[in-house]
C-alpha cells in the first residue's frame, strides 16, 4: 500500500519534474542563442579583416600602374633624344626590375628589397637626368631586414621626380635615409626643390601619397606616421613605422588563415 510519504513525493516529482524540463531546455535556448552570436561576432571580424586585406591589396596594386607609366615615360625621354646607349640600358635595367617585382607577389617586403627596387628606378632616372641628379642612400645595417610596405620608399622617390625635377631647372638632389628610433623605423627622402608643393596633391583620390597614408594605416593603425615638411632648400617627407620582420608577418598571416579555415 502507498504510504503518504511516498505519495507526497510523487506529486511533487510529478510537478517539478516539468519545471525542471522547462527551465532546462530554456537554459539549452540561451546558450544556443549565446553560441551563435559569439560566432556570428567571429565570423564578422573574420570578415571584416579579410575587407581589410583586400583593401591593402588592391592599393598595393594601385601603385605598380603609377610607377609603370612614369618609367615608361622616361624611357621614352631616351628614345626621342636618340641617346640609344642610355636608352638600352635603360630598359635592362627596367627589365631587371620586373623580374625582381614579379619573382613574387607580396603584401609585404624588407628594407633591402625596397632599396633593389628603387635603385632600378634611380638608375633609369640617372641615366635620363645625368650629371644634373645626384642621390645618396644612409641607412644603418639593422635596418635592412625590417618589414617595410612594397612601393613606399619607391613612391616618396617618384613624387620628388614627377613634382620636382622634372618641373623645375637646375640641380636635382635626393637624400634617402633609413633608422631606427624607439622600436620604429624612421624614413626621410629630401629633395632638393623649392617649387614642389606636395600638399596641393596629397589627398587627391587614387594618388600615391594618399596610397601611402591609406596603407600605412591598414597595416599598422594608429603606430605610423606620414609628414611633409617643406623648408628651405627643399622638401623633405619622414615617414615612421613599428619594427617588425617579415618571417613574423608571414607567421601571423599563416595563424589567420587556420583560424579562417576553422
Amino acid at each position: 500500500m502507498l504510504q503518504i510519504e511516498d505519495f507526497s513525493l510523487y506529486v511533487m516529482f510529478c510537478v517539478l519534474a516539468p519545471l525542471v524540463g522547462a527551465f532546462t531546455l530554456l537554459f539549452l535556448f540561451i546558450f544556443e542563442k549565446r553560441i551563435d552570436l559569439l560566432e556570428n561576432q567571429a565570423n564578422k571580424l573574420v570578415l571584416e579583416k579579410e575587407l581589410q586585406q583586400a583593401k591593402y591589396f588592391q592599393l598595393n596594386q594601385q601603385i605598380q600602374p603609377h610607377f609603370f607609366f612614369n618609367t615608361l615615360n622616361s624611357i621614352l625621354s631616351l628614345a626621342r633624344l636618340n641617346r640609344m646607349g642610355e636608352l638600352i640600358r635603360a630598359i635592362e635595367v627596367f627589365s631587371k626590375f620586373l623580374k625582381v617585382k614579379y619573382k613574387s607577389n607580396q603584401s609585404i617586403c624588407t628594407v633591402a628589397e625596397e632599396l633593389e627596387y628603387s635603385s632600378y628606378y634611380l638608375e633609369i632616372q640617372k641615366i635620363r637626368f645625368q650629371s644634373r641628379l645626384t642621390y645618396t642612400i644612409a641607412m644603418e645595417e639593422q635596418v635592412k631586414q625590417v618589414a617595410i610596405l612594397p612601393f613606399l620608399i619607391q613612391t616618396l622617390v617618384e613624387n620628388a621626380f614627377k613634382h620636382s625635377f622634372e618641373e623645375y631647372p637646375g640641380k636635382a638632389q635626393l637624400t634617402i635615409t633609413l633608422t631606427l628610433s624607439n622600436s620604429h623605423v624612421l624614413l626621410t627622402v629630401w629633395n632638393s626643390s623649392e617649387g614642389v608643393r606636395l600638399n596641393n596633391y596629397q589627398d587627391a583620390p587614387g594618388h600615391g601619397l594618399t596610397n601611402i597614408k591609406t596603407r600605412l594605416q591598414h597595416m599598422y593603425t594608429e603606430e605610423a606616421s606620414f609628414q611633409l615638411i617643406h623648408e628651405h632648400g627643399g622638401t623633405r617627407a619622414v615617414v615612421s613605422w613599428p619594427v617588425s620582420y617579415p618571417t613574423n608577418l608571414k607567421k601571423e598571416a599563416k595563424q589567420n588563415e587556420h583560424y579562417i579555415s576553422r
